[in-house]
């Protein structure tokens, strides 16, 4: 490696290092934003999903009821703001009378903020792991309609929170057998039985659903035995 290389290569490294400490500053100001917007909200539920689904489809209309269900129980709804199973949500929110919020992330394809947001409650975030403290943080339930990457990166974040005792247990619903049979059977019979990666209780912190009653059912029964409160 030559001089001018080797040393334009250190500038740059430089430069990276010193916009990386100027970085923290941003990462912060996210943060007291979102925990002073959210710290307002009584008990929520967030319910994740595929940014994909249409108006019409089963998930959708399955969304928009369970959010509305849970808004008439005096829920409000979190949702990453964007389309989708995301709109589903803060759609239901809104018809149940409830607190419609929208936690939203800038990317590069499919998210933009949909219109069932409230005014006063629809968040903008640049960091991925900002966001998912917002999620966890402020929302005492956590409902997965089918969805992609996105959802099960959500679904494992949230049971590897509850399994360590990083965060208090809340309930952790799955909606549709048809779509997360699979996996819960792959669960318990490659990660529980053949390996012993995780144990047998590990799997009672989920609850599988099939209908908007079955979800209601799961949150209110958790809670008529469990106190609402911050989850850390």
């Amino acid at each position: 490696m030559n001089d001018t290389i080797r040393l334009s290569k250190q500038r740059r490294w430089a430069e990276s290092k010193a916009h990386s400490s100027w970085q923290i500053f941003k990462i912060m100001a996210e943060f007291v934003d979102g925990f002073e917007s959210l710290a307002k909200l009584g008990p929520c539920i967030s319910i994740f999903g595929s940014a994909r689904t249409k108006p019409g489809h089963e998930h959708y209309e399955l969304s928009v009821e369970i959010s509305r269900k849970l808004a008439e129980e005096g829920f409000g709804i979190i949702s990453g703001g964007g389309p989708g199973i995301m709109e589903a949500a803060n759609k239901g929110a809104q018809l149940g009378g409830g607190k419609s919020v929208g936690v939203n992330i800038e990317l590069p394809f499919e998210q933009h903020a949909n219109p069932f947001v409230d005014r006063d409650a629809n968040l903008h975030f640049d960091y991925f792991f900002v966001r998912k403290v917002m999620f966890t943080k402020y929302s005492q339930g956590f409902v997965m309609m089918p969805g992609g990457f996105g959802t099960m990166d959500e679904f494992f974040e949230v049971a590897t929170l509850i399994q360590t005792g990083k965060m208090s247990p809340v309930p952790l619903i799955l909606v549709s057998s048809a779509y997360w049979g699979g996996l819960l059977e792959w669960m318990k019979q490659t990660m529980l039985t053949k390996y012993g990666n995780i144990g047998a209780a590990d799997l009672n912190l989920l609850r599988i659903a099939d209908t908007a009653d079955e979800v209601v059912e799961h949150v209110l029964d958790f809670y008529s035995k469990n106190p609402l409160e911050p989850n850390f």
